[in-house]
């Protein structure tokens, strides 16, 4: 009888077979990675198109604008008072940046709570409403709900194909967040170190490369359609060193200042006078939204029409030193129109809003230092409030190199970052966008111990009802209906 043949090893060489054993061959690996670069593009061409709408809106208002500058007095209060009600119901988590949603989510595990923030119809809604937001002259930004968004659609893909663990929901997020604010600015580095300073607050090994790779692929697809461009085109400016760098300690100083009164004022602290600002929002929401719609068109007709909308051409118009810029007023008025259309409520970010203001302030700046090249001080007053006003210096500063295509500023912009940062929290200590998911997160603690307190009051008093017996008129303890049968049987 023949022996039976000896079993065939699965591989001949044992190098290969570890080699591809190796995490990097597993499926669920590479099912990852396909998902996570998938999600890149699709927000890349949200984002895309987000901008475009974004244009395409702020055009349409300034053509309702030519037919009357009055006509802001009446649709902006209207349309603000009805995006205010709009989103009171389902859609309350569209209102404001949508920055703040993202952190939470990402503080918070629950499905629930992520499923409210960050669900389809979320994402639809904050672009929607934002767009309508800047056709009737809004003064707000479309970077922070580019953030949202991102995150929205990355949150569904991880569900979708079964990446449904807290953890790795987790990563999902903060990579759309991260793909968001890239393909927004057109921003990749920003992209990453946003990212890592401002949604996530660490940096995670492990995860790094992944993130990275997924900004990549969005700033590849933003290049591929939109063309290798900067946001405010390439901006040719240095600071000799010497008493130029008066400049950076006068811009820190100063915007830095200024751009923690703002997070002060949008934060509505819930002591002090503004919190009366605060209670009138909240017990009047719809007629508030309509006052601050009216402000807003007011402080428009004083500025000539010029706070309207993110700012872009205005910023532009003075980080490129052109022959016709908004004036001296631009900056002081523009952080009033960005104050009150924040109060509003209505959704729409601040990203671009802050770099407008801080370049008028630049430009106010650059007035009391005549020997300093004054789009060297616009810029450094751009990078100086946006730091000031989200307390992150550090993105701040790789954004407004990468906005002008500007590395011969690297040193000014970082240092003027710091200071406004260190100036900035004699107002604000707590980053603006880190405030508010605080209080989001806890008032979703609250409600939950609020329910677990309904919860178990509710089983005690069930518990209760099971144990208590029947009572007599005199409310005592009736006797057993046993006992009650012997008595009256005994009796003639």
């Amino acid at each position: 009888m023949s022996e039976p043949p000896e079993p065939v090893s699965k591989s001949s060489n044992p190098r290969l077979q570890a080699l591809l054993g190796h995490e990097f061959f597993a499926p669920h690996q590479w099912k990852r990675r396909l998902v996570l670069w998938s999600g890149a593009i699709l927000v890349a061409l949200a984002a895309i198109l987000f901008a475009k709408a974004s244009t395409w809106a702020y055009q349409l208002f300034q053509h309702i604008l030519s037919y009357g500058v009055w006509i802001p007095l009446i649709l902006t209060p209207v349309v603000f008072g009805l995006l205010a009600w709009v989103t009171e119901g389902r859609l309350r988590a569209t209102r404001g940046s949508g920055i703040p949603q993202v952190i939470g989510t990402l503080h918070i595990e629950d499905e629930g709570f992520r499923e409210r923030m960050l669900s389809l119809p979320i994402a639809a809604g904050k672009m929607a409403l934002t767009l309508i937001a800047l056709a009737v002259g809004a003064s707000i930004g479309r970077e922070g709900p580019t953030v949202h968004v991102g995150a929205g659609l990355f949150h569904w893909l991880g569900r979708r194909f079964g990446f449904t663990d807290p953890k790795a929901a987790s990563r999902f997020i903060l990579a759309g967040g991260a793909c968001g604010i890239a393909a927004a600015f057109n921003t990749p580095l920003a992209g990453v170190v946003f990212a890592i300073e401002e949604l996530a607050g660490t940096f995670e090994h492990r995860f790094s490369g992944l993130l990275l790779t997924a900004v990549i692929i969005g700033g590849v697809v933003s290049l591929g359609i939109m063309g290798n461009y900067s946001y405010f085109g390439r901006v040719q400016a240095d600071l000799p060193l010497g008493h130029a760098w008066l400049a950076v300690l006068l811009t820190g100083v100063i915007c830095g200042l200024l751009g923690g009164l703002f997070a002060r004022l949008i934060l509505l602290s819930r002591h002090g006078p503004l919190a009366y600002i605060g209670r009138l929002r909240s017990q009047a929401p719809v007629l508030f939204a309509t006052g601050c719609g009216l402000a807003l068109a007011l402080i428009g007709l004083y500025s000539h029409n010029t706070v309207y909308g993110t700012g872009y051409d205005q910023a532009r118009a003075f980080v490129q030193e052109a022959a016709l810029t908004p004036g001296q007023g631009f900056g002081i008025a523009k952080l009033l129109a960005n104050v009150v259309s924040y109060w509003a409520g209505i959704p729409g970010g601040i990203f671009s809003p802050a770099l407008a203001v801080g370049a008028g302030l630049g430009h106010n700046i650059a007035y009391f230092l005549p020997n300093v090249p004054a789009a060297s001080v616009v810029l450094l007053g751009m990078s100086a409030y946006l730091a000031g006003v989200t307390g992150a210096p550090l993105t701040s500063a790789v954004i407004a190199m990468e906005l002008t295509d500007n590395q011969d500023m690297v040193i000014p912009i970082m240092a003027a970052c710091l200071l406004a940062r260190a100036a900035a929290s004699l107002f604000c200590p707590t980053p603006v966008y880190k405030d508010f998911a605080e209080r989001m997160v806890q008032d979703f603690e609250r409600q939950q111990a609020a329910h677990a307190e309904s919860t178990e009051q509710a089983r005690l008093e069930a518990e209760a009802l099971q144990h208590v017996g029947h009572t007599s008129a005199f409310d005592e303890p009736a006797a057993p209906q046993d006992d009650l049968d012997d008595e009256s049987s005994s009796q003639p």
